[in-house]
């Protein structure tokens, strides 16, 4: 089964946003440690994102450096939002 990577990249950038929001939230408000919780659902969710970039690299037959930099994309905070839009325009995949 072949995953869309596109709304996974979606999900991807809004969990990671929503742990760094619970990270400020905790450090800077004196907030309760929500970190615990989204901290696992945002790895697991980059684990998916992970499988899905292979996929598609081998259906798409991108080369090293663009798996890479798709890859690297999720490092960044709304990095999975720009692979949603710049790489993959509107195609699902």
């Amino acid at each position: 089964m072949r995953w869309p990577l596109r709304p996974i990249a979606d999900a991807e950038a809004i969990s990671y946003l929503v742990l760094i929001g619970a990270v400020i939230w905790f450090r800077a408000a004196d907030g309760p440690d929500l970190t615990s919780t989204r901290g696992p659902i945002h790895g697991v969710i980059f684990l998916v994102y992970a499988v899905a970039v292979l996929q598609a690299r081998e259906d798409e037959r991108w080369d090293w450096s663009r798996t890479l930099i798709v890859m690297f994309a999720a490092v960044l905070p709304l990095g999975g939002f720009w692979v949603a839009e710049r790489l993959l325009g509107d195609r699902s995949a």
